[in-house]
């Protein structure tokens, strides 16, 4: 059985980070081992939870893991709130990665805004740990953070994005995606970079009126599955992109859904029937 340590944030309720990505990985048939950066009461959609920083336990989690010789088939990296967890997730890519892909979701703005606690310099330090990595998925805000660009939100071309890609893999990480990426009123979807092969790839569905918290967190954690599962990166993502669509779509007609986060659960069935095609 493939193993992933993924190394993000864990609310006791709400439907994001770890709370998603335990459950959707192991569903997947995949070892999901866990690296808290931080245990809130819920997520942030709700006002007055109680966050406890474990900034200071990462460390000694990495030297128990290396200590017992454990080994990882893929690190993938959510929410990290800190530079200092930045840098602790450089050391476990330093101590875990040769033999792992190192998948990093740069989880940081959205909609051509940074979220709170978050500054430019983070986002440089941001694109540092990306280049550390073999594969990247940013959005477009978080790729601009990242190159220092001008936010570009709509109006764009294809010629636009492919060379935001190649600036993306410049970076370092050899592999790029950008979600979010819309060419027209009615689709939305995700574009790659190989610098390795000089390739493009895509995929686009139909566009879902409708937001949610945590989204983000389930699409990178069914390509990161994906991925262990033997799929290549276009077809991780095109899983990734019609499970999540599909997660949206259940959750629409409840307006409990805005707080909460989509049922996910209720599409692992469907989920996992797509994957053993």
């Amino acid at each position: 059985m493939k193993r992933i340590a993924t190394i993000q944030d864990i609310s006791c309720l709400g439907k994001c980070s770890l709370t998603v990505a335990l459950p959707i990985i192991s569903a997947m048939g995949v070892e999901c081992c866990v690296v808290p950066t931080a245990v809130l009461s819920t997520h942030t959609m709700f006002t007055g939870y109680t966050f406890r920083d474990l900034t200071d336990d990462m460390p000694d989690i990495a030297a128990h893991w290396v200590k017992e010789g454990f080994r990882f088939d893929a690190l993938y990296t959510g929410y990290l709130g800190s530079e200092r967890q930045l840098s602790i997730v450089k050391d476990y890519f330093d101590a875990f990665g040769k033999d792992a892909v190192k998948v990093v979701d740069p989880v940081m703005a959205d909609n051509g805004k940074l979220y709170a606690g978050f500054t430019p310099e983070f986002a440089l330090n941001m694109a540092k740990l990306c280049g550390s990595a073999d594969i990247i998925m940013p959005n477009l805000t978080e790729a601009a953070y990242m190159l220092s660009r001008p936010y570009v939100g709509s109006g764009y071309d294809e010629a636009y994005i492919k060379e935001l890609l190649k600036r993306l893999a410049d970076l370092g990480a050899g592999t790029a995606m950008l979600t979010g990426v819309s060419f027209s009123e009615k689709e939305i979807g995700i574009m790659s970079y190989c610098a390795g092969t000089d390739t493009f790839e895509s995929y686009f569905h139909h566009k879902v009126n409708a937001s949610y918290h945590g989204t983000g967190d389930i699409f990178a954690s069914v390509v990161t599955g994906g991925l262990m599962r033997g799929l290549t990166l276009q077809e991780s993502y095109c899983l990734a992109a019609d499970y999540t669509a599909d997660c949206i779509r259940r959750t629409s007609d409840d307006p409990d859904g805005i707080r909460y986060g989509v049922y996910f659960e209720a599409e692992i069935p469907n989920l996992l029937k797509r994957l053993e095609k």
